[in-house]
This record gives C-alpha cells, structure tokens and sequence, in this order.
C-alpha cells in the first residue's frame, strides 16, 4: 500500500506549521526486514522510554520474537521508503485470558530520524483494518507518560485515556508512569 503522509509536525528545527510530505509503503514485515527492525528496536531500548527495557536484542531475539507473532497469526508491518524501514508496527493478545480474546495491544516504532514525520500515524492507523478483521473490539496503547508526541498522536487517532499506572516501571534510573489508552474498533 503507497502512502502519502502531510503533516505539519515539527522535527528539528524546521518551523511549526511547515508542511511536508512522505511517500511510504506500508507491508508485511518479511525476514530480511529484521535487521533494520533491530536497529530501530534496539535504538529506542538504549534511548527512549518507549520500551521499558534496558537490554538490547540479538537479531536471533528479533527472529524469535517474529516468528512467533506470524505462527500466532499476528501482524507485523513495516514502513518503507525503498529498500529502507522507517518503522514498524505490530498487535497481539493484550492479556491470554478467554475473556479478553477480542482485546489486542499494539506497539509501534520509528527510526529515530523519521520520528514526527507521519510515519507511526500511517502504520497504526494501517493497524486498524486488520485488527477488525480479526474481529477484534478494542486496540490498546501502553505509552510513557513522558512520552507527549505519542500520546498526542494516539489521541489524534481516537484513542482515550484508560488509565495511568504510577511509578510501574524503572529505567534511566528514574521511576516511569504508563499510560493506558484504548480505542474502539
């Protein structure tokens, strides 16, 4: 699927309001895609919040990780312009309960130069469609509470305050809130 994305975002310097425009395709994850999805993964883990880890993974973590989301029947997208991911996109089960089997929890991540350009907006909202089909009735975000650009775009997208968990995680030597939203599907 070719995408055109304008957004009026502000990476850099670049003024607010300035418009620019990002031509992506957005597909299936393949196996040759993993080590461009480590790096991105691997670069949020080292400097973001994003990811409440501190380790970094081995391409064979990625694999397994990959694998296990395909033979679950689970989505993984990437974002590309040419041969390069921007980012990536998955869901899967939020919890394993019965109860809970038409609730999925999804995670995306940007290459960090790319960040604020449209490019997590266009693979969550790619989300959507498959989460539907799949019959499932709610998609959930667990975001950083420091976190303002992500939870600003997921509010844009519909999402809604489910609730906030203080102090949940650690990291940075610091104690980190996580921040729950939902969206109906």
């Amino acid at each position: 699927m070719k995408t055109l994305y304008e957004t009026d975002s502000n990476p850099g310097n670049r003024p607010y309001n300035a418009h620019i425009e990002i031509a992506m395709d957005i597909r299936d994850a393949v196996d040759a895609d993993l080590p461009q999805i480590l790096a991105i993964h691997n670069e949020v883990v080292t400097n973001t919040t994003a990811i409440y880890d501190e380790t970094t993974s081995t391409l064979e973590e990625r694999r397994a990780w990959f694998q296990a989301r395909k033979r679950n029947g689970w989505p993984v997208l990437v974002a590309m312009d040419g041969a390069e991911v921007l980012g990536y996109a998955s869901f899967a089960e939020w919890r394993t309960r019965w109860g809970y089997r038409f609730t999925v929890e999804h995670s995306v991540h940007v290459r960090a130069d790319r960040r604020g350009q449209g490019v997590g907006r266009t693979l969550v909202e790619a989300l959507f469609p498959l989460a539907r089909e799949k019959g499932m009735h709610v998609m959930i975000a667990g975001i950083d509470s420091q976190a303002s650009a992500s939870l600003h775009m997921h509010r844009k997208l519909g999402f809604e305050p489910g609730g906030t968990f203080r102090e949940v995680g650690q990291k940075f030597d610091r104690w980190l809130d996580l921040v729950l939203l939902q969206r109906y599907l």
